[in-house]
This record gives structure tokens, C-alpha cells and sequence, in this order.
């Protein structure tokens, strides 16, 4: 598969606002044994990214933005159900986004990979006020706060949710992950308002979550024999 041919291939179908052929493109894609992670990461996601900055810029129209962010929507969540998948549970991720259609798409193409991975995911969307994420991330006990594909207007309430989460110090074991959408137009800007993690891609934050996951598993097994260790001594 060439991969810039088939993301400008993909590209044209979807702003075409041709369903039928999008379908059928991907279709093909697929009946090729291309892995369906790898139509998701190195495929739909560079599209979705393409589709945002085109459509910020003035290069691209709403409805060709609405008809792409819709159908390419569609059909990478079909995909996910040919992910493979871990069967055990890899953690709690509580999840919210961007106001847009496009940082729902972002952020749904992250969920099925986090899923896919054997994590629990709590996807709350956008629009949801600091003091119910504070409440959701009680009720779900969650290990990780993902604030995925967020839009430049949502910074200065990410920063205030961050201080009050470690200013309320509740959530010792929490990881607070930002990426996608403002985070990535705006380099470092995830480590200044106090993320402990930063990923630019779906595949990133997998990789992030899942190598911080057994970081943390590999503290708490060892934990006992230094307990023993001192015991001895």
C-alpha cells in the first residue's frame, strides 16, 4: 500500500461527499490485508488532520469538511472491529474532546485503539463542565484523564481542571494525558499547563499509556521484595 497515494485517494473520495465510494475504497483497502491499526494510524488519522488544517485555513469548504469528518467517522469505527484485540484490562481511561464533528473524530479514532488495547474507556465528549469531570473521575475511579483533540478555546479550562485536580490532590495514581487537535498545533503546550503526558497520535498515546500501565505494575510487584529486602537487612 502506497501511503500517500491512498490518504489523497481517501482524501478525494471523502470531501466528494460520495459515501458509496468511500466505502467501496476502503473495502478494497481491506480486502488486501491491510491491518486495520495500520488503516487507522498511518491512514485515517493523517486524513483527519489534513481535513482540520485545510478546513482551518479556508481551504476547504464546510459542507466538503462535513460531508468528510462524517463518513470517515463511519468508517473507521467499522474498522475497529477488525482490530486486534487484548483481552485484559490494561486500566480506566476517562476521555473528553473538542466541541467539533472533526475533534469527535479524532478522539473516537484514540478510543477504539485504547479499547483495542484492553483499556476501559469513559468517552464524555465535549462540553462537559469542570466540576462533573472532577465528579466522573471519583465515580469511575479512573487511572488515566485523556483531553484528546481539544480545541484552542478549551486551553484556559484544561489549565484550571489540571490545578484544581492536583490542588485538590485526590488522585495520587492519576495520569493526565493531553494531545491531538490544539496540543499539537501548539508544541509543549500539554507540558506547561501540567500534563504529565503528551502524545501527538492515536498510536502514541496507546504506546504512552500501555508502557506507563506496566511501569506501574512492575512498582507495585516489586514493591514487597523491597519490603522483604529491608525486613532481612
Amino acid at each position: 500500500m502506497n501511503i500517500e497515494s491512498t490518504i489523497e485517494q481517501l482524501f478525494q473520495h471523502l470531501i466528494s461527499g460520495d459515501r458509496r465510494r468511500v466505502q467501496a475504497f476502503v473495502a478494497s483497502l481491506t480486502a488486501t490485508n491491510v491491518p486495520a491499526e495500520r488503516l487507522a494510524n498511518d491512514v485515517y488519522w493523517p486524513v483527519h488532520e489534513m481535513l482540520v488544517k485545510l478546513f482551518k485555513h479556508g481551504q476547504l469548504s464546510r459542507v466538503s469538511y462535513n460531508y468528510a469528518t462524517r463518513a470517515l467517522r463511519q468508517v473507521a469505527h467499522q474498522g475497529a472491529t477488525g482490530y486486534t484485540r487484548v483481552e485484559r484490562t490494561a486500566g480506566r481511561v476517562l476521555m473528553f474532546c473538542g466541541p467539533t464533528e472533526g475533534e469527535e473524530l479524532g478522539a473516537q479514532l484514540a478510543v477504539d485503539l485504547l479499547e483495542a488495547a484492553g483499556f476501559e474507556v469513559f468517552f464524555g465528549g465535549a462540553g462537559v463542565a469542570n466540576d462533573e469531570v472532577l465528579q466522573e473521575l471519583a465515580e469511575t475511579r479512573a487511572t488515566n484523564l485523556v483531553l484528546w483533540a481539544s480545541a484552542a478555546s478549551d486551553a484556559p479550562a484544561i489549565r484550571a481542571l489540571i490545578d484544581q485536580i492536583k490542588e485538590i490532590g485526590g488522585h495520587p495514581n492519576l495520569r493526565i494525558v493531553c494531545g491531538g487537535g490544539v496540543f499539537n498545533r501548539a508544541l509543549g503546550l500539554a507540558e506547561e499547563i501540567g500534563a504529565d503526558v503528551s502524545a501527538t497520535t492515536p498510536a502514541a498515546l496507546v504506546s504512552a499509556l500501555t508502557s506507563t500501565t506496566a511501569a506501574a505494575v512492575a512498582g507495585t510487584a516489586q514493591a514487597p521484595a523491597r519490603r522483604r529486602s529491608a525486613k532481612a537487612a
